[in-house]
């Protein structure tokens, strides 16, 4: 935990932005709450980390819920991508407890930047299913192990991977996409934030307000995905993405030079 609480209209506003960016992109949020809490509220890397992996799980929740009610989830990949999210984000707590935070940053940007390159090489379509067979079940649950890693160490929500991958290597719209990205992320969220709660890495209440903020926007991302050219919506998202991106390098390069000029 953290003696530092941070006043609640800032959380509520990362919360709205974070909600929208959910319910439009299939994301969990962790994407806008990391780096606002890190860069705009001062928080700790690993603190700003597990809390976030708490505050996905209420937007999460209404945004599969809206997907769902359009038949915009795929439950069975669901289910597959769920049961490899709750081993993986385990694991991934653990690492977040041991790792540097230098490596910590390191890792966020590197993930970052992958994201935005494989954006441009997504071209969703609006009428594709996920082709089930016997080999797609299994690389669905190693998909989801490899996400609740990253999501526990970097706390994201595990969307920002899932939904690309279920467009690019399992043939799914992108709507679908995010449907089902948003309905696996349940059970990984609850069970990272248990894992971060036993190492007493999640601020709770910040958690609290963030999440409920995120959740009253989501079904409003998800009107605009409905509503919104995928081309457009992949556009949108990668510009977003760079934003960040320079947001922390700039951050990360300045510490460097801090520490240069003192040593």
């Amino acid at each position: 935990m953290t003696e530092q609480r941070p006043a609640a209209l800032p959380l509520v506003l990362i919360g709205i932005f974070a909600g929208l960016l959910s319910g439009l992109f299939g994301v969990g949020g962790g994407l806008v709450i990391v780096p606002a809490l890190v860069l705009i509220l001062g928080m700790p890397q690993r603190l700003a980390a597990g809390t976030s992996v708490a505050a996905i799980l209420p937007a999460a929740v209404v945004g599969a819920v809206s997907y769902a009610v359009q038949g915009q989830v795929d439950w069975v990949a669901a289910l597959l991508l769920a049961a490899g999210i709750i081993v993986g984000s385990q694991l991934g707590s653990a690492l977040l407890a041991k790792l540097p935070i230098r490596t910590l940053h390191w890792i966020f940007l590197v993930f970052v930047l992958v994201v935005i390159v494989s954006l441009w090489f997504v071209v969703p379509q609006r009428d594709s299913e996920i082709g089930m067979t016997w080999i797609s079940g299994p690389l669905l649950v190693v998909t989801g192990f490899v996400t609740g890693v990253l999501s526990g160490v970097l706390g994201v929500g595990g969307g920002i991977i899932v939904v690309p991958v279920l467009m690019f290597f399992f043939g799914a719209s992108d709507l679908v996409a995010k449907g089902t990205s948003l309905t696996m992320m349940i059970p990984g969220s609850i069970s990272g934030t248990l894992a971060n709660w036993r190492r007493k890495n999640v601020d709770l209440r910040t958690a609290a307000i963030v999440g409920v903020a995120a959740s009253v926007m989501s079904p409003v991302g998800v009107l605009i995905a409905t509503g919104i050219d995928p081309f457009w919506s992949n556009v949108v998202f990668s510009i977003f993405l760079v934003f960040v991106f320079a947001q922390l390098l700039g951050r990360r390069i300045r510490e460097l030079r801090s520490r240069r000029r003192e040593g």
